[in-house]
Parts: C-alpha cells; sequence; structure tokens
C-alpha cells in the first residue's frame, strides 16, 4: 500500500494487474514529459530523438505531451498497449504517470469520488489514516 502526504487515501499498486489501463485511457488529455524524459523514453525505444519526437510527441504551449490514438470511445496513451492492457514503456513513463493517482487535483475532497471510479487501487483513508 502506498501513502503519501497529504493525500486522503491510499493505493494498492497491485490493482493495476486487473484493472484494464484505465489511467491510460478515457477522455483526451495530456501526457507531459520533459525534454530529459522524453530522451530516455526514445533511448528505451532505440530511436533517433528527433524520429521519436516527431512521431510520438506534440508540442503544448512551452511544454511537450505525448500522443494519444482512438480507443473505443475515447483516447488512449500511444504507448498503451491494447492486447495486454499495459504501458509499452513502464520503465520509463514519464513523472506525471509515475505520480498518479497522486496528483494536486485529488487533495481536494470533491475529485476524489471520481479518482475512486477511474482508480481501483484508490483506497479512502478515514481521518487517522485507516481504511
Amino acid at each position: 500500500m502506498i501513502v503519501c502526504e497529504g493525500f486522503k487515501y491510499s493505493f494498492n499498486p497491485q490493482a493495476c494487474e486487473n484493472c484494464g489501463g484505465k489511467c491510460c485511457t478515457g477522455e483526451s488529455g495530456y501526457i507531459f514529459a520533459s525534454i530529459k524524459e522524453l530522451e530516455k523514453i526514445a533511448d528505451f525505444l532505440e530511436m533517433a530523438f528527433e524520429d521519436f519526437t516527431s512521431e510520438y510527441v506534440r508540442k503544448v504551449g512551452y511544454k511537450f505531451s505525448l500522443i494519444e490514438k482512438t480507443y473505443h470511445n475515447g483516447y488512449a496513451c500511444v504507448f498503451f498497449d491494447e492486447k495486454d492492457k499495459r504501458c509499452q514503456i513502464y520503465p520509463v513513463r514519464p513523472k506525471q504517470c509515475k505520480d498518479f493517482p497522486f496528483w494536486e487535483i485529488f487533495k481536494d475532497v470533491k475529485y476524489q469520488d471520481v479518482l475512486q471510479k477511474e482508480c481501483c487501487g484508490v483506497e479512502k483513508q478515514d481521518k487517522e489514516g485507516k481504511k
């Protein structure tokens, strides 16, 4: 069980095995990554950085995001393996992905029900930090 200070829930990463990749799929959004993270992904995929970025990255203002692909009635990260329901770049995934479900927005109680519906690994804690 993973806990993070300031959050009123814990996360069981073992739940990912049966989830089907809900955190990688759904509505359109951004999967932000730093240049350093993009370089690690390109190396992991054994691609030249320029080839990798032209194929898998889009610029959003002053930031960079991995592109999405259509998936069922929504979208998925381009590196979501639809057959195995897993991340194809898991060892080098961006910080945004590593940090999920501990995103700042989810500190706000009004978003925690949404989070719990999306992520079966989230378990609410009581005021003393117990399930």
